[in-house]
């Protein structure tokens, strides 16, 4: 079989809900652009990271499928509406099952994906919410890490996703430039390392400051 460098894929799910409006949109226009700009300029990152990115408001959507970094286009981000993280985890599932290579007899798959939610609120679809939680759990099918973004994000509902649940204070541009920077921080990590615990616990640089670990 034709030979292929695995991929680190890697899955951005951004809330765009309407208390996201205004500037806290902008920064995370504003943090895409610096991650890209950061991760490109990485060779080890530029040969295995693949990024995707899924956005949810009162609907959840894949905008960009998984796509390499030279030829990743800025997504076009709207805030408006509720947000439907539970679709956006079942979004997740989908996206990760048709596009991450699995393993089979005669190659590699792709390496286990890395998958960062941001979030300001509670999901308004607490059914979905309830069985993707339920089928993520199940599967174990990525390294998935929460940030809980302001006073009014809910780290309940983060922590039930998984045990890796970041706190940010405030959706200010200065904070939220540093949640991306840490973002490409630990994608550089996590492509440098691939090979020393492949499908084992994510390794993440220490969060920045003022941002706290919620235990």
């Amino acid at each position: 079989m034709a030979d292929y460098t695995r991929r680190l894929p890697v899955y951005l799910l951004l809330d765009c809900s309407g208390s996201m409006m205004g500037e806290p949109i902008e920064a995370v226009r504003q943090g895409i652009k610096a991650l890209l700009s950061e991760l490109r300029g990485d060779p080890q990152a530029l040969e295995t990271a693949y990024l995707s990115v899924i956005t949810f408001d009162s609907h959840a959507q894949q905008i960009t499928p998984l796509t390499e970094l030279m030829q990743f286009k800025e997504p076009e981000l709207h805030a408006g509406g509720a947000t439907a993280l539970g679709g956006a985890l079942t979004v997740l599932m989908d996206c990760i099952n048709n596009e991450v290579r699995k393993s089979t007899e005669t190659q590699k798959g792709d390496w286990r994906p890395l998958v960062f939610i941001l979030t300001d609120g509670a999901p308004t679809d607490t059914d979905t919410f309830n069985r993707s939680i339920a089928d993520i759990k199940t599967a174990k099918i990525a390294n998935i890490i929460a940030c809980a973004a302001g006073s009014n994000a809910r780290t309940d509902y983060l922590k039930q996703i998984t045990g890796n649940v970041l706190m940010m204070n405030t959706l200010s541009a200065g904070d939220m430039a540093q949640f991306f920077q840490w973002v490409s921080s630990s994608i550089k990590l996590s492509s440098k390392n691939l090979d020393e615990k492949p499908g084992g616990a994510i390794q993440l640089p220490p969060p920045p400051q003022g941002f706290v670990v919620v235990p």
